[in-house]
């Protein structure tokens, strides 16, 4: 090691996905797929042989079905004890759930959704293009929720591209780093059009005092940009998803590989020679046990096992949609339906 020693506290390979996290995020998924066009129910212009079709996770030709036989995507499944940030970069989702809230996002926007005491989803990729492919890019990210608020009642919230605060700054050589805060606030971002988004009102990032931060960092070539420090005790990790080196305060590192950091320190970034993109992930740790089986995660075993029996017995409300994995309708634009029937255009 060099004298970063006392920043770089760890650097692993991302490896095959989910990306490994640190409390209080649980998981991280980053999904790209080179979708083709669609047919007129907007599912792929394909054949879907050599696919384990249900479980494809294959990458195969570029893309997967994931869960789905017919619109790429994860069909309903439950969830407890836990929050969903979804950022959708390209393509688009259509969500349907068990409190009659659904929605079609995209193109930049954020979607979070705190499961607390259980709710049903559905995770849709339409293919809308029937003349071009359809690249869809995204990363699901779930946030832990504390002992006193697993079993709050679920909460939808939508976010659009438009209102998701972004700054971009130029070094002295004039070459930018566009940094966009998905959770958190962004030191010397004193535009109003750069304050920090509210997170759900049970969530852990709802108190500024947990210094949650979701931020993407992409910057030119031959960039230098300075991350600032977060508060004592946070965990903190820089994931490097795309691009070729950097140099962190001097240490060169390939893309590829998740950076563990010390909060107390600011990190001075200098790109390399192709343009680089990173997400951060940090916050106060929750510092609780974590029990975790598939989609619920609960403080127990016996939590657990209370989960599951509760699914079992209610459905966590039912499914009201008329099929596990409902895509709308292909000229819907953006919207999203709230439970209480409120409609909101992007």
């Amino acid at each position: 090691m060099t004298a970063s020693k006392n920043i770089l506290i760890d650097v692993a390979p991302l490896g095959p996905p989910p990306w490994p996290t640190l409390d209080p995020f649980l998981f991280c998924v980053h999904h790209q797929d080179a979708y083709p066009p669609g047919n007129e129910n907007m599912e792929p212009v394909a054949s879907l042989d050599g696919r384990a079709i249900g479980q494809d996770f294959s990458g195969k030709d570029g893309w997967s079905m994931y869960h789905s036989d017919r619109v790429p995507g994860f069909p309903q499944h439950p969830h407890r004890g836990f929050e969903t940030v979804t950022v959708a970069r390209s393509g688009f989702i259509d969500h349907s759930d068990s409190l009659g809230a659904s929605a079609r996002f995209g193109d930049g926007d954020l979607q979070w959704m705190t499961a607390g005491r259980g709710i049903v989803h559905s995770e849709m990729f339409p293919l809308l293009r029937n003349d071009a492919d359809n690249p869809t890019e995204l990363f699901q990210i779930w946030l832990n929720l504390p002992a006193r608020s697993k079993m709050v009642d679920p909460y939808f919230s939508m976010f659009w591209d438009h209102q998701i605060p972004r700054l971009t700054t130029a070094d002295p050589d004039g070459r930018e780093t566009t940094v966009v805060t998905y959770c958190g606030a962004l030191p010397g971002a004193g535009d109003p059009a750069n304050q920090p988004l509210s997170p759900p009102p049970d969530s852990w990032a709802a108190d500024p005092s947990h210094d949650v931060s979701i931020w993407t960092i992409k910057m030119e070539p031959d960039a230098k940009w300075t991350l600032p420090t977060a508060s004592t005790g946070c965990n903190r990790r820089l994931y490097y998803f795309a691009g070729d080196t950097s140099e962190f305060e001097g240490e060169e590192h390939t893309s590829g590989h998740a950076l563990t950091l010390a909060p107390e320190n600011s990190v001075q970034i200098r790109n390399g020679s192709e343009e680089s993109e990173f997400l951060l992930l940090q916050g106060q740790p929750i510092g609780e046990p974590v029990a975790h089986y598939g989609p619920f995660v609960m403080n127990d075993e016996e939590e657990l096992r209370a989960a599951f029996a509760d699914y079992r017995a209610t459905g966590f409300g039912g499914w009201p949609w008329p099929s596990d994995g409902p895509a709308h309708a292909r000229e819907a634009d953006r919207f999203a339906r709230h439970p209480d029937g409120r409609i909101e255009k992007a």
